[in-house]
């Protein structure tokens, strides 16, 4: 391409990839950021080692299930959870099972945080993507896992609309010029100065350019978005100087999936300066560290719970199925369920809901259905012996048919 010709997308322009940016108009976000990570890392230091181990499991299963969903992959949030406390060793009671594909993406994200200050290579990026293709292919069908892309069906797009109709959004770099990419990518990655070793970049611009830069290589078949993302963590990690995740920048992603789409496209289309993409990428950075500061909220809404229950009688069972109601319970529950995940008999299931429902812990759902389930009191008033007045003890629990099983 000529000096005077107009690229269609950024990876055609002649000084590719010399991005550009005004730091004066990123500065006032950059300095956010950094407080927000401050107050956030400040309190967490008000913790106990256990919940602080607690906040950061559900950080990180946040972060797994999220940029799982981005590309259309539902994984399941309590499976998540247990493997990641069986892998950083967390107290969770019950486990549930866990399948590969689960366990692989979990390795993955662990490995981008944990293992930030080793380098990224060509090598771990492909075990990154056997990791995230552990039974060999993706949604769009069987995908070459673990190599770069080779293009032989067509160049690489991003396209939206039925066939017939489809808007391509984003063409990549043809496949034979990826070798040359990524060496250069991964040689900016593991250094400490900035683009062609002239500018130093702030670690947060850093984490915002890696994330930019390797998804419009996009070097793979499928899977760039979750590396890119995976990729960002890192880096983020190494800013900070820990492994430890207490926010989640692909959860605060797919709230925003529409904005980044868009913001995605204009700046694939657009030239090398790309302060509009860093304004969004610290915003989303921003929002993310607020909604960690939600959890930490619920963290200390759950020690409120426990205190109130202090001295009063509850088995582990009940112990264990507490805390997973107060860690946000996917869908109803019913007894079948509490007997399911706390390895117990229907009856004795049905016991300790009816117990908790007589103290005021637990009171049946609205709506009911075929099936009767209960949800959590917040903001119950127990009496000194732990059971409510007999005019508040809601109607029985009773075994029928309308129990699920």
């Amino acid at each position: 391409m000529s000096s005077t010709e107009v690229p269609k997308y950024v990876w055609e322009a002649v000084d590719w990839p010399e991005w550009r940016y005004d730091l004066g108009a990123l500065t006032g976000q950059l300095e956010r950021v950094s407080r927000g990570q401050g107050m956030l890392m400040g309190r967490m230091s008000e913790f106990g080692m256990a919940e602080v181990e607690r906040v950061r499991m559900q950080i990180l299963a946040e972060e797994v299930v999220r940029t799982s969903e981005i590309e259309g992959e539902h994984l399941e949030v309590e499976s998540v959870r247990s493997s990641i406390a069986r892998r950083l060793g967390i107290d969770y009671g019950v486990l549930t099972p866990v399948d590969r594909r689960t366990e692989a993406m979990v390795g993955m994200v662990l490995d981008a945080t944990l293992n930030h200050r080793e380098d990224l290579t060509v090598e771990r990026l492909g075990a990154w993507h056997r990791q995230l293709f552990v039974d060999g292919g993706g949604l769009l069908g069987p995908t070459r896992v673990g190599m770069w892309r080779d293009d032989r069906s067509g160049p690489m797009q991003v396209v939206s609309g039925p066939i017939g109709r489809r808007q391509v959004y984003f063409q990549a770099p043809p496949a034979i010029r990826i070798p040359e990419e990524m060496d250069r990518f991964l040689t900016w990655v593991n250094a400490t100065g900035g683009i062609g070793g002239v500018r130093r970049e702030s670690p947060l611009i850093r984490a915002g350019l890696a994330h930019l830069w390797f998804i419009t290589i996009h070097p793979f078949e499928d899977g760039n978005g979750r590396i890119a993302r995976a990729i960002g963590d890192m880096l983020l990690a190494r800013a900070e100087g820990t492994g430890r995740r207490f926010y989640s920048l692909s959860a605060q992603i797919q709230r925003e999936r529409k904005s980044y789409c868009e913001i995605l496209e204009r700046t694939q289309k657009g030239t090398l300066e790309v302060t509009e993409w860093l304004q969004w990428f610290l915003q989303t950075l921003d929002e993310a560290i607020w909604q960690a500061m939600e959890v930490i909220d619920g963290v200390l809404e759950r020690g409120r719970f426990w205190k109130r229950l202090a001295g009063h009688p509850f088995n582990e069972r009940q112990v264990r199925m507490l805390s997973r109601l107060l860690e946000g319970f996917e869908g109803k529950l019913t007894t079948g369920k509490w007997a399911v995940i706390a390895k117990c008999s229907s009856d004795t299931a049905l016991r300790d809901i009816g117990d908790l429902v007589a103290k005021g812990v637990l009171r049946r759902a609205a709506g009911g259905g075929r099936s009767t389930s209960y949800e959590l009191v917040r903001n119950m008033d127990l009496t000194r012996e732990g059971q409510r007045s007999p005019e508040q003890v809601p109607e029985k629990v009773k075994e029928g048919k309308n129990e699920e099983r």
